[in-house]
C-alpha cells in the first residue's frame, strides 16, 4: 500500500533513507544528497509517500508538484526489501501521480556515479536532459514524457 507520510513518520522515512543510500556514501565519498534531507518539513510539505509491507515503511517517495514541473526528488527502498518489485511500484506511482496532478512529464534527477540508476531509468524511458553541480553534487536530470489515460 502506497499512501501519504503521517507527520509522526519523519523518523522512519529518514531511517528508510539513510539505510537506503547508505552504500553509496563511499562511491561519493560523502552522504548523498537525500541522506541530508530535513524529512519532518518534506512531510509536512505534503511531499511524502511511503510504501507499507505487511504493516512495516519498506520504500520511501518525495514528489514535489511544480510550479515549472512533476520532480521526483527521491526514491528509496529498504535494502533487504530491494529486488521485489518495489523500487518499479514506487516508480510506476510517481508517473501515476504526476499524470493525475495534470503533468504530462516527470523529471527526475540521480548522482552522475550512481550509473546503474541512470540505467535503469533509461530502461524506463527516461532520457537525460542535463548533468549539473548543484549543492556539491554532480547530477543527471532524466524526464519522461507521460501519457494520461
Amino acid at each position: 500500500m502506497i499512501r501519504k507520510a503521517r507527520g509522526d513518520e519523519a523518523g522512519v522515512v529518514r531511517d528508510v533513507v539513510l539505510a537506503s543510500y547508505q552504500g553509496y556514501v563511499a562511491l561519493i565519498g560523502r552522504p548523498p544528497g537525500p541522506m541530508l534531507d530535513d524529512y519532518a518539513v518534506r512531510v509536512a510539505a505534503d511531499q511524502v509517500w511511503v510504501l507499507e509491507d505487511a504493516g512495516e515503511i519498506v520504500g520511501v517517495l518525495v514528489l514535489e508538484d511544480g510550479p515549472d514541473c512533476f520532480l521526483l526528488d527521491n526514491i528509496a527502498v529498504l535494502p533487504g526489501r530491494q529486488g521485489f518489485g518495489f523500487g518499479r511500484l514506487l516508480l510506476n506511482f510517481s508517473e501515476a501521480e504526476a499524470v493525475r496532478c495534470g503533468w504530462d512529464a516527470i523529471i527526475l534527477y540521480t548522482n552522475a556515479l550512481m550509473v546503474e540508476n541512470i540505467a535503469i531509468y533509461a530502461a524506463r524511458g527516461y532520457v537525460e536532459r542535463e548533468r549539473r553541480t548543484e549543492k556539491g553534487f554532480e547530477r543527471v536530470y532524466m524526464e519522461k514524457r507521460l501519457e494520461s489515460g
